[in-house]
């Protein structure tokens, strides 16, 4: 039994099932400060291909000479291993004029070692920590997803963990008069932050993640290890655990803002040039184009990442509506 394991059984007996969000605060807290897992358990866009984070550069650049070239901060939230942000950097220094203090939101030892190894920046264990001196651009790439979620039943209930012979599973404990659906109040809070910043400071949001707009999702809880679907309530602490994103509640929580999207992240990377993107560089190493090819069907078609993924930008009034978000 891991010593997460230990711990999480000892809460339970003392003070009876563990509240679902607060399951996967513990669990993820523990995952992500472990060994690195990108590659390990799950892909992000940035490692399937440089054009993820080429593109995102080129929509910062141009966001940035639209608003009237301000001096502003690039803060990325949970930033993996550096790569997008390196990949973004690289297009954001062809742009004339273009340069930004880096703030990283992270809190994993391991991949901020990584991160140091990719790009010149200041690290924070939270948005909160970072100065609030100049308008910000902020990415959160797959970030929401993995911050804890609360379920209710409808019928009174709340999903939680509770022993299970040597191990857990799910149960349910009262919750009197909640409807039915995921909340992440966790979520809520960083998305309040990210507005408050926004209308104080300036600046715009992008929020690159998979969930939903339009409907009310079910049971959207899941737990990665390996590559492969695994019991969310096996082994705390050795799986990645996420919930889909509901974009909806998100721009709500941030408040008073432009809200551009949600729309399929397939849609947007195409309107902002990724396929002239790949031919290009498909053109300058043709060795790879069938790499390069396979990359570009991963992140935009509707069968992959295209649909499922979803991009929104939140930004201060005052300052222009980002590109890719128009119909």
């Amino acid at each position: 039994m891991s010593d997460l394991a230990a711990v999480l059984r000892a809460r339970i007996a003392r003070d009876g099932p563990l509240r679902l969000d607060h399951w996967m605060a513990a669990c993820n807290a523990a995952y992500y400060t472990g060994p690195d897992p990108l590659g390990r358990d799950f892909v992000t866009a940035p490692e399937i291909s440089q054009m993820f984070g080429e593109i995102i550069g080129g929509w910062i650049g141009d966001l940035w000479l639209r608003a009237g070239r301000p001096a502003v901060r690039l803060v990325e939230l949970g930033p993996g291993r550096g790569t997008l942000i390196a990949d973004a950097l690289r297009v954001l220094a062809r742009v004339p004029g273009f340069a930004a203090p880096l703030a990283l939101v992270e809190t994993s030892p391991a991949l901020r070692a990584q991160q140091a190894g990719r790009v010149v920046a200041d690290w924070y264990d939270s948005l909160s920590d970072v100065p609030d001196d100049l308008p910000v651009i902020i990415i959160a790439n797959e970030f929401f997803d993995a911050l804890p979620i609360r379920q209710f039943d409808g019928a009174g209930g709340e999903r939680a963990a509770a022993i299970a012979g040597d191990g857990f599973a799910a149960a349910v404990i009262p919750a009197p008069g909640t409807p039915a659906g995921e909340a992440s109040p966790a979520g809520h809070v960083i998305a309040a932050v990210i507005g408050d910043r926004l209308r104080r400071q300036g600046g715009a949001a992008l929020i690159i993640d998979y969930g939903y707009a339009d409907t009310v999702a079910g049971d959207t809880l899941q737990a990665l290890r390996n590559h492969s679907m695994a019991d969310p309530f096996a082994a705390p602490g050795d799986s990645d655990l996420t919930a889909h994103v509901d974009f909806t509640a998100l721009a709500r929580a941030a408040g008073a803002l432009r809200v551009s999207g949600p729309v399929p992240q397939g849609v947007w990377l195409a309107r902002l040039g990724i396929e002239a993107r790949a031919a290009a560089l498909q053109s300058r190493n043709r060795d790879a184009a069938g790499g390069i090819a396979a990359a570009l069907v991963r992140l935009t078609a509707p069968t992959q990442m295209g649909n499922l993924f979803k991009a929104m930008a939140l930004s201060a009034p005052h300052w222009p509506k980002p590109a890719g978000f128009d119909t």
